[in-house]
């Protein structure tokens, strides 16, 4: 199970990494291909976008071992990621991007059912929370380490080091994923046939408007801990660092709340931490000291929400729906990458570049996000009714 969990979570650090890893290198990429940085958050939306429409190939691949569609999806990361270190223009690695997030929101699908199947009885929140930690210790050592080659070498180097992580995990799983079984083939309608009910699309709405708040602050951290904070470009890596603890620890404590309390509330838990954190955000005039610490609080609250809701739409789900029902919370999630990047963009260039705006712009988003997750908790997981019935 060790071993099995560790591939996936190889996988996951991959796809993490190439997700966040733009957060810290968007000047220079930015720079690289000669566009604002507002444009070149458009590096971030195109990933975005390529998990929502990556989705579909679960679709198509309901009778394939989750262990073969994870070598498939590997397969596309190497592709996305050597692409993008040698894309010449900015349009060029907006297509790359593109494609490196395809297989991005069907992994974590995928990956959830694996968790799932391989934990002890009562243990699915840490399964899947180890899965996670994949993506989270991404971004405590993969991201800033990318972020570093960007200062001091070439920010290419980054998309180059997650190809060859990729073929890496590749032969992981080849070695030590045992050959878990489909999930039930009840097909092609029957896999949607979860989203006729309610509780689903409360929870899909949660993440995608929650993360739509998160990512106005979060696609330009890089730079609000340059103007606001006041750190020189050579201590970003270590910031990024400290966000990556804070989604390691968050990850960890939501999946270990989850296995003992209501999944929706321990999401709402998660999401009203963030909210607080923009705000703060937008409230504090920033420096050295309070710019870390929200750094550390907001990244925490963005992954104390993974594994729960990972796990309320898997169950949401079941009976043929797992794989779609585990992968649309990535398509929430990054959805939400994908808008808020865009709002916090155009909140930077309505008020001057005031990167206290960008928490100004995110914290409503969050706030419905919490009510969203709060009426699911009372509604369903309160009266134990199957989600959305």
């Amino acid at each position: 199970m060790k071993k099995s969990l560790l591939a996936v979570a190889a996988g996951a650090f991959v796809l993490g990494a190439a997700e966040f890893v733009m957060m810290g290198i968007l000047p220079q990429a930015a720079a690289a291909t000669r566009v604002s940085i507002p444009t070149a958050g458009h590096f971030i939306s195109a990933y975005a976008i390529g998990v929502c429409v990556g989705v579909a190939m679960l679709v198509f691949g309901r009778k394939t071992s989750p262990k073969h569609l994870v070598i498939l999806f590997m397969a596309l990361a190497f592709v996305g990621n050597a692409l993008s270190a040698v894309a010449p223009t900015a349009g060029v690695l907006v297509a790359a991007r593109f494609i490196a997030g395809l297989p991005h929101g069907a992994f974590f699908g995928t990956g959830t059912v694996i968790a799932k199947t391989l934990a002890d009885k009562g243990k699915e929140g840490k399964a899947v929370a180890v899965m996670v930690t994949g993506q989270t210790i991404a971004n405590m050592f993969g991201v800033p380490a990318g972020t570093l080659l960007a200062e001091y070498l070439n920010w290419r180097l980054a998309f180059t080091i997650l190809a060859i992580g990729a073929a890496l995990t590749i032969v992981l799983t080849l070695a030590w994923m045992p050959l878990v079984p489909a999930v039930p083939d009840a097909g092609l309608a029957g896999q949607f046939r979860f989203l006729a009910k309610p509780g689903p699309w409360l929870v899909l709405g949660a993440v995608f408007i929650g993360n739509t708040g998160v990512f106005c602050w979060w696609s330009y951290v890089s730079p609000w801990l340059q103007k606001t904070g006041g750190y020189d470009s050579r201590f970003v890596p270590l910031l990024m660092m400290l966000a990556g603890f804070g989604m390691v620890v968050g990850g960890l404590a939501g999946g270990h709340l989850a296995d003992r309390w209501l999944h929706a509330a321990t999401a709402a838990v998660g999401q009203s931490i963030s909210a607080v954190g923009l705000l703060l955000v937008f409230l504090l005039p920033g420096n050295l000291v309070t710019c870390a610490i929200l750094t550390f609080w907001i990244a925490f609250g963005l992954f104390f929400i993974n594994g729960p809701q990972q796990l309320l739409m898997a169950d949401a789900g079941k009976g043929g729906g797992e794989l779609i029902g585990g992968a649309a919370v990535q398509i929430g999630f990054n959805g939400g990458n994908a808008v808020g990047s865009l709002v916090g963009g155009m909140a930077l260039n309505a008020s001057g570049m005031d990167y206290h705006m960008t928490g100004l712009a995110g914290m409503p988003f969050t706030v419905v996000a919490v009510l969203l997750l709060t009426t699911f908790a009372l509604r369903f997981e309160r009266r134990h009714e199957p989600a959305g019935l």
